[in-house]
Formats: C-alpha cells, structure tokens, sequence
C-alpha cells in the first residue's frame, strides 16, 4: 500500500506494472485517474487549479483511508498519487490503483478510497479562470457520495 504526494505528473502504466509485477494473486485491477477539467465557474472556463496540501497530515490522512478500504475489502496492492502545485485543463491531479483477487472488491475499493479522498483529505483548490481565482468548497455531490459508505 503506497501513498504518494508530489508536484510531478505519474505514468499510469508504470504504476500498475509497479503494483502487479511478480504477482500471481491479484485477479483483477480498478483505477481511476482525475483530470483537471474546464468547468464553468460563474459561466467562465476553467483555466488551471492549484491544489495545496497540509505535508504530514495529508499522507496521514490518505494512508488511514487506503487501511480503512483495506480492512473491508481483500486487497493485494494500492496505489494513491495525488498532484499539488498549479496545473492547467487536461492535466493528471490524482491516481488511484486498486489490486484485487475480485474485481467486486477492486471497484468497490477503488470508489472508496476516490470518495472519501474527496472529503476527508486536507486539500485546498483554487480554480482559476480568465478573469479571477476562486477556492473551492466541498461539493455536496461528494459528501454524499462518502456518506453512503457509513450506513
């Protein structure tokens, strides 16, 4: 299980072959790469993102929620990147891997850990557009999405 935190773009192949290689148990691989996107803010185009992060309790905070998927479902390897810095549309912010024997447990799990990354993580993101920057509240779409996981 393996958390990562960097301002350097990922190579999703190498990654997977990383968490695969010389393993004969995992039956089944789940991903899910984020991308900055070009969303109307207040009907203006995305532009970039800057992603902050609080070093010490963000890696803390994403390794507590890979164990807490770990603990419910069987799973062979995980892989989480997530990307801080400035990046503009269409470039990689966050990876997850989920290695599996099952594909139910590497969907479930992999869904997971992306729905409680979006909540729970301290992460801060400024959205900018032509004409001003923006930080980002949480979305009530996401809260959502992690509470289902609680009942």
């Amino acid at each position: 299980m393996s958390v990562t935190i960097q301002a350097a773009d990922f190579d999703c192949g190498q990654e997977i072959v990383a968490i695969t290689k010389g393993r004969d148990d995992i039956g089944a691989i789940a991903s899910f790469i984020g991308l900055v996107r070009a969303d109307p803010l207040a009907g203006e185009k995305i532009n970039a993102m800057t992603l902050e992060h609080y070093p010490g309790m963000t890696e803390k905070a994403l390794a507590e929620i890979v164990a807490q998927a770990k603990s419910r479902w069987d799973l062979q390897a995980v892989r989480v990147i997530h990307r801080i810095g400035r990046l503009v549309t269409g470039e990689q912010i966050v990876l997850v891997v989920v290695a599996a024997s099952h594909r139910g447990s590497a969907f479930a799990a992999c869904e997971f850990i992306m729905d409680f990354l979006k909540t729970k993580a301290p992460f801060w993101k400024k959205e900018e557009t032509t004409h001003h920057g923006q930080w980002v509240e949480a979305r009530d779409a996401d809260e959502s999405a992690a509470d289902r996981w609680t009942k």
